[in-house]
């Protein structure tokens, strides 16, 4: 058996890097709700992998779903179909409203996305896309167009016709009432009247996240979708909402639109409906569906409709619905936002608690009253998370590396909801007590 040093040794010689650094620990195996590395240490998993695995790692109905499938029907030609992908198409419409109801079975989520962009484009007859100046929806060509928190700089010319709205962040906005109360209201007003001065008059689309992860654990005000709806209604774009991270019950809800109440023309899934394992879907109207077709619409590659993806979708659906996860959801989501509240009263590093469901963040500051970033500070804390068994994650981008995303899986126990703040406070006490 190797040693660890021959392992890292590997790493250095072998391995692309391929953004944030790597964690310290050679992970052997996972279940439940932790990861497990080579000398046994048991690590509480509070990304649910990479914000994925929301039914915990190796649950026994994905296990036995993939092996099923791998041994009687995982993969065809790409223009062949199967009951499970039919099955899983009549399932996504029956937990989505009207009128979403027809769906293309990908594998990740910027493939999702770049097909979502594809859609609008072709159905509008237009390009340009709108998109948050902190968003993230993947690495591929349109999606990575259309993301502003990392990965520009380096690479060239992105897609045409890529323009921006300011990031709703209530914390930070510079747009306030009299009170001092966040006024989404003017900043989204605003924000469209920079996009209409820019438009060359060709606005396809606006693709965004119900709440910002990579961008910081940003959640939309109530009644801002429903705004940036009737905005992109009046200038003949699709509102696309991307719900990799937020879909399938994560926030409380099965869907984070249900809380606003809005129907977007695109519904993009991944992380979440695979549960761990590359499951994406697009979901769009049948009107949207039918001018695609009619003009050619083309996305066929490799693993488009693939029968192992639609097994485990179907799984994670059957999982989500039989263990009343997306009400257990809202629960321990409410149980996780008192334990981060009291750590905002506690410490005076701890600037703000954003989030719902069991998707929710902290922003870590020099002070509560100047808000200084504090990246130094939250590199330190993971750090100490890790050494006290608990993974946690820190968004990698310059002035945002104090903020924490805190997304367990939804089976995660009460208790081990309760250790894994416990011990990220333990860890702020300790490295305060440090010092610089």
């Amino acid at each position: 058996m190797e040693t660890d040093d021959t392992f890292w040794d590997g790493v250095a010689r072998h391995l692309v890097h391929y953004g944030a650094s790597f964690t310290p620990r050679i992970i052997e195996r996972a279940a439940g709700s932790h990861v497990y590395d080579s000398e046994g240490r048991a690590i509480l998993d509070f990304t649910s992998g990479q914000m994925s695995a929301v039914l915990g790692h190796g649950h026994p109905a994905v296990v036995r779903a993939v092996s099923e499938s791998v041994a009687t029907l995982d993969h065809l030609f790409s223009g062949m179909l199967s009951r499970p992908v039919v099955e899983l198409a009549r399932r996504l419409a029956g937990t989505l409203p009207d009128p979403l109801e027809k769906t293309l079975l990908l594998t990740t989520g910027a493939e999702a996305n770049e097909a979502a962009l594809k859609m609008a484009k072709l159905a509008t007859g237009r390009y340009e896309i709108v998109s948050f100046d902190r968003s993230w929806h993947g690495m591929t060509s349109g999606a990575a167009a259309a993301t502003y928190s990392a990965g520009r700089r380096g690479y060239g010319p992105t897609v045409p016709g890529n323009l921006t709205l300011p990031t709703p962040n209530a914390y930070r906005s510079p747009f306030r009432h009299p009170d001092g109360s966040h006024d989404w209201e003017t900043e989204l007003a605003h924000g469209f009247a920079a996009v209409d001065q820019q438009s060359t008059g060709s606005l396809a689309a606006c693709l965004v996240e119900p709440i910002l992860s990579s961008g910081g654990i940003v959640e939309l005000p109530p009644g801002y979708l429903a705004r940036l709806k009737e905005l992109c209604e009046a200038r003949g774009m699709l509102l696309i909402v991307d719900e990799a991270q937020t879909g399938v019950g994560r926030t409380g809800h099965m869907y984070a639109i249900e809380r606003d109440g809005v129907v977007p023309d695109i519904l993009t899934l991944s992380k979440t409906l695979g549960a761990g394992l590359p499951v994406a879907a697009v979901v769009t109207s049948a009107a949207v569906e039918e001018v695609c077709r009619e003009r050619g619409f083309l996305f066929f590659t490799t693993h488009v409709s693939d029968p192992l993806a639609a097994s485990v979708g179907l799984t994670v659906l059957d999982v989500v619905e039989r263990e009343g996860l997306v009400a257990r959801a809202a629960l321990l989501g409410g149980t996780l936002r008192t334990r981060l509240l009291e750590l905002r009263d506690t410490f005076e590093v701890v600037g703000d608690v954003r989030g719902r469901g069991l998707l929710q963040g902290i922003e870590l500051v020099t002070d509560k009253e100047s808000r200084t970033p504090a990246d130094a500070l939250g590199q330190a804390v993971t750090a100490a998370c890790l050494e006290r068994g608990l993974h946690v994650n820190i968004v990698q981008l310059p002035g945002m590396g104090g903020i924490f995303r805190i997304a367990p899986p939804l089976t995660v126990g009460e208790d081990e909801l309760h250790l894994g703040v416990d011990i990220l406070a333990d860890s702020l006490k300790a490295v305060l007590a440090a010092g610089p």
